[in-house]
């Protein structure tokens, strides 16, 4: 006989565990802690095997019986449902750890090191406050290069074009971490050069007036400082 919600909440939990069978491998398994749990039990290559379809009551009758239909989909397909749950774990977990967040930072780990601590801290907050917000929990290979143009349009449009070119090679470099690593195909970036307008540097006027030259001279003459020493970065 096939179960009802009056069936199931009429139902108490034993010293042993009780099943409850709606019919074709679907059953409702009490525990005797009064947990209450979906299962499926099916034969996959002429084994018995069994597969959990949630918690009741989260889980209601009508659901457990769609999600056994579509188990039972699966094994007439040839498909384990066990194994392809496992297999959609990994891809999840595989999607997770391979988000442009998380290879961003990953690349930035790797490297930062060697750069200044202005200039790592600077990188970083411009990632988080330009990229991350927008394309940071994507899977970094299912990014496509508009997507990407998108964002840097936005930088674009607030009049700090320098900045979207310093992100623009930024996330150059992080897809071809990413390409190195196994993460993603290509550099998208790569798509997109001659997409933002030519940045226009800002030059100091030059001294062309006589005077001027003999005042620079001077000037230049009468130095007493030092060379600057270190490493510099660019910003």
């Amino acid at each position: 006989m096939r179960l009802s919600t009056a069936k199931i909440q009429n139902a108490t939990a034993q010293k042993k565990t009780v099943r409850l069978f709606d019919g074709r491998g679907l059953y409702l398994e009490i525990a005797p802690t009064g947990s209450r749990w979906w299962r499926f039990k099916y034969r996959f290559a002429g084994k018995e095997k069994r597969i959990s379809l949630g918690v009741y009551p989260d889980v209601g009758l009508k659901k457990a019986r769609d999600r056994r239909d579509e188990m039972r989909k699966l094994v007439a397909d040839g498909i384990d449902p066990s194994a392809a749950r496992k297999q959609e774990k990994l891809m999840a977990l595989d999607a997770a750890a391979n988000t442009f967040d998380a290879v961003a930072r990953e690349w930035f780990e790797k490297h930062s090191a060697n750069w200044e601590a202005s200039y790592s801290v600077k990188l970083l907050a411009r990632l988080e406050a330009n990229v991350f917000p927008w394309l940071g929990d994507r899977p970094i290979r299912d990014i496509k290069a508009p997507e990407l143009l998108s964002v840097m349009r936005r930088v674009e449009s607030r009049g700090v074009l320098e900045t979207a070119h310093r992100l623009m090679n930024y996330c150059g470099n992080i897809y071809r971490y990413a390409v190195a690593t196994g993460r993603a195909e290509r550099d998208i970036s790569s798509d997109l050069r001659g997409a933002l307008p030519p940045s226009t540097p800002q030059h100091h006027a030059s001294v062309t007036d006589p005077e001027g030259v003999a005042a620079l001279l001077r000037a230049i003459d009468g130095y007493r400082g030092s060379n600057v020493s270190g490493n510099s970065a660019t910003y």
